[in-house]
């Protein structure tokens, strides 16, 4: 019989969650050492049933700090003989960059495009809160309980939270994509309590996208390029016309050369129409533009001064000056309203 002197476990592997300290032959005597590492916790299990647990610390074994085997194992003098115990170390650090996502997509309730049915991905990180709870819930008394073992489970709870956190938050489909860090949150409060109870803390929770189906996808691609059409309808007519054209002098038919010579020559017509129109329309575009900056300037009789508006003195040399319209420089009377000339209202 061997005599286990300091009992401890040096995690090598970054995704096991439990490990069996292999006790073989060798046995519990009082005296003997335990080492707890940080982001680890010790429990002893005696016949299935769970006993004490230790926390990150160095402990020299006794009565004293195993009250539940000293109870179990009905020592009425206290821990004097070696005893056998199986010993768990279980890992209460962070698991990082869990991936989830919707095997079959979610139906949710659009109030612009009705039931539609998208899918999401993102990750999760996740760590053990409550050891005792956990090996109670889920381990058991396997040797090794490794994160795979456990990933099915903890995504269908994942999912299942964000089928009702995307009902309830009530955001539009086209806004979920700029929502993303909102429903994370609400997601991690509503699944938090599932893995509690489990022993789990949820850590962190992240969506990284969404999809449509493909269909609605093609819909709403589509109704954007509408969309775009119909803020430049003349330009897009003009661009499809072009096409039309040149498709056409491409291919001259089965009149040969001629129609071939004929669809060019419309499509040269066609063109000079074209630019002719998209010409004018330029210049009459400039000649307004030229109309509304050109007003008439006046000045005073007097120093030249320019004036502005219909001022009855010279703001430089104080000279009385006649009343003029603004517009077209006609002389007015100065009680006039309205400019005898182009009718601009006065006053």
């Amino acid at each position: 019989m061997g005599i286990l002197k300091n009992i401890e476990w040096t995690d090598t592997n970054s995704n096991l969650i439990i490990w069996k300290y292999p006790i073989n032959k060798d046995h519990v005597n009082k005296g003997s050492a335990l080492t707890v590492r940080e982001s680890q916790v010790a429990i002893f299990v005696d016949k299935g049933r769970l006993a004490d647990v230790f926390l990150p610390g160095f402990y020299k074994l006794d009565t004293e700090n195993m009250p539940v085997l000293t109870k179990l194992m009905s020592w009425k003098y206290g821990f004097e003989t070696p005893f056998k115990s199986d010993i768990y170390f279980v890992n209460t650090k962070q698991f990082t960059n869990q991936k989830w996502g919707t095997v079959n997509p979610i139906l949710v309730r659009d109030k612009d495009y009705g039931a539609v049915r998208i899918r999401g991905f993102g990750n999760y990180s996740f760590k053990v809160d409550d050891a005792y709870v956990f090996m109670q819930n889920l381990s058991g008394t396997n040797t090794k309980f490794e994160t795979i073992q456990i990933t099915d489970y903890l995504r269908s709870m994942v999912v299942s939270g964000i089928s009702d956190a995307i009902g309830e938050s009530k955001i539009a489909v086209l806004d979920m994509a700029g929502n993303l860090q909102e429903l994370s949150k609400i997601v991690q409060t509503k699944v938090a309590g599932d893995f509690k109870k489990i022993g789990l803390e949820l850590t962190n929770f992240v969506f990284e996208s969404f999809s449509l189906p493909e269909e609605l996808e093609k819909a709403l691609d589509k109704n954007t390029t509408l969309g775009m059409y119909r803020n430049n309808m003349d330009v897009y007519t003009q661009m499809e016309t072009l096409e039309a054209m040149k498709e056409a002098a491409k291919n001259p038919g089965a009149a040969g050369g001629t129609m071939g010579a004929g669809m060019g020559l419309g499509m040269g017509m066609g063109l000079g129409n074209i630019f002719a129109n998209n010409m004018q329309q330029m210049q009459n575009l400039n000649n307004q533009n030229q109309a509304k900056t050109q007003m008439p300037t006046k000045t005073c009789p007097n120093c030249n001064a320019v004036l502005h508006g219909s001022p009855k003195f010279c703001p430089e040399c104080g000279q009385k000056l006649k009343l003029v319209c603004p517009d077209c420089g006609t002389e007015v009377k100065a009680n006039a309203k309205f400019c005898p000339e182009c009718g601009r209202k006065l006053k």
